[in-house]
C-alpha cells in the first residue's frame, strides 16, 4: 500500500514538457552543443554561447543526464540550480543567463532523468542521483569544493537539493526556492509525515549546517505559502526570508525584491571566509556543551525535580540533593521533608506512600 501511494505522490511530482524544447547534438570536434526547438523554425536553433558548456552525466542508476555549465569570468561561487517539475534546461536558458550575470556566477543546470535530453523515467531517487553525479562532475571537472558552492532548488528541486545539502557540511549556502515540507503534504495536505512520502524535507532540513535562504510567494496557490515558512523556521542557520506579497509558484523571478534580495544573500556569503566559518561552528559547539553543563547543576538553581522544593532554601536539606531511597522513586530526607518539622524524621511517622519507607513528603508530627 505504502508503494502504491508513494508512486502516485511520483506521479504527481513530475511533469517534463513533452516534447522537450532543446536537442542535443555533437559538432565535429565532439563538443556537445545544444539547439532550440521552441521557435517558429523548422529546424533547431542552436544556442550560442562560448561560455556555456553542454554536459551529460552518467548516474550511478544508469541515466545520462544533460547539464548546461555558465561560467562568469569575475564569479566566486557556483551556484547548483535544480529546477521545478514541469520545466526543463531549454525554457531554463535565459534565466540561468540572468542569474550568471547579475549574481557574478558560475551556474550550472541539470535535468533530470526523463527531462529533457536526458535518459531514464524521473522519479525521487533518480533526482537524488542526479545530483550527486552533477556535484562530483563539479569536483573533477571544475575543481568546485563545497566550501566554493551554493544549492539552489526551486518547488520540486527542493528536494534533492536538501538530500545533498544534508550530506555536504562545509557548504556556502542553500536557496529554497517555493520549496515543499514533502510531496504528500503538497498533495493530500497532511501535516505529519508517512513512510511513503517523498521529498521528506522536513526532516532534511535540519541537518544543513549551511545558511538557508527561503523564498516564497504569499499567494502561492500550488505549494502555500505555510511551506516555507515552516522549512525557514527549522532551518538551523535561516538566512532572512524573502516573502514575496502577491507572489505565485511560477512568476517570482518577476519581482524586483527577487534578484535584490537573492543578490545581498550571494555577496554576504562570498564575504563569509573559512575562518568566520570555523568560528561560528566553535560558538554554536561552546553553547551546547554550556547547555549541557546547566542541565547537570543541582536542581536548587535550576528547575527543581521535587514538586515540593521551592519550599527549601537551601542545596543541604534540598531533597532532590541526596541519595534515591533504594526501594521507590522518591528521594530519602535526613530530616522531615516539611521545613517547618523540627524533629528528624527517624522520630516522626513520616511515610513513603508508595514503599512505606522513612522518605515520604507527609509528616504526621505537624
Amino acid at each position: 500500500m505504502g508503494c502504491l501511494v508513494s508512486q502516485l505522490a511520483a506521479k504527481f511530482a513530475f511533469f517534463p514538457p513533452k516534447p522537450a524544447t532543446y536537442q542535443i547534438k555533437k559538432r565535429d570536434d565532439g563538443k556537445l552543443v545544444a539547439a532550440s526547438t521552441t521557435s517558429s523554425h523548422s529546424q533547431p536553433i542552436a544556442i550560442e554561447d562560448s561560455c556555456m558548456d553542454v554536459l551529460s552525466i552518467q548516474t550511478k542508476r544508469g541515466n545520462n543526464i544533460v547539464a548546461f555549465y555558465l561560467r562568469n569570468p569575475y564569479a566566486r561561487l557556483t551556484v547548483l540550480y535544480s529546477h521545478g517539475n514541469a520545466a526543463d534546461l531549454g525554457q531554463l536558458y535565459d534565466l540561468f543567463l540572468q542569474l550568471k550575470q547579475n549574481l557574478r556566477v558560475n551556474l550550472i543546470g541539470y535535468d533530470y532523468s526523463g527531462y529533457g535530453a536526458s535518459t531514464g523515467k524521473a522519479s525521487e531517487y533518480d533526482t537524488y542521483a542526479d545530483i550527486e553525479a552533477v556535484y562530483e562532475c563539479l569536483q573533477t571537472e571544475y575543481g568546485v569544493s563545497q566550501e566554493d558552492l551554493i544549492l539552489y532548488g526551486q518547488s520540486v528541486g527542493s528536494g534533492p537539493t536538501l538530500h545533498l545539502a544534508a550530506q555536504l557540511p562545509r557548504l556556502r549556502g542553500v536557496v529554497l526556492h517555493s520549496a515543499i515540507l514533502s510531496g504528500l503534504r503538497v498533495l493530500c495536505h497532511v501535516k505529519f509525515t508517512l513512510c511513503c512520502d517523498i521529498y521528506k524535507n522536513v526532516n532534511k532540513i535540519r541537518k544543513v549546517k549551511s545558511p538557508v535562504l527561503v523564498i516564497h510567494g504569499t499567494e502561492d496557490d500550488v505549494v502555500n505559502w505555510l511551506h516555507g515558512n515552516g522549512l525557514w523556521e527549522m532551518a538551523r542557520e535561516a538566512y532572512d526570508p524573502l516573502w514575496i506579497k502577491g507572489g505565485g509558484h511560477c512568476n517570482l523571478e518577476l519581482y524586483p525584491d527577487y534578484i535584490r534580495h537573492l543578490c545581498r544573500f550571494i555577496q554576504e556569503m562570498e564575504n563569509i571566509t573559512t575562518q568566520t566559518r570555523l568560528n561560528k561552528i566553535r560558538n554554536t559547539l561552546s553553547l551546547h556543551k554550556r547547555s549541557n553543563s546547566d542541565n547537570n547543576k543541582c536542581c536548587c538553581t535550576t528547575t527543581p525535580k521535587c514538586p515540593q522544593c521551592f519550599k527549601l532554601k537551601s542545596c543541604s536539606s534540598c531533597c532532590c540533593c541526596l541519595p534515591k531511597c533504594p526501594k521507590c522513586p522518591l528521594w530519602k530526607l535526613p530530616k522531615c521533608f516539611k521545613p517547618n518539622c523540627l524533629c528528624q524524621c527517624m522520630k516522626c511517622s513520616c511515610r513513603c506512600s508508595i514503599c512505606s519507607c522513612l522518605c515520604a513528603a507527609k509528616c504526621s508530627c505537624l
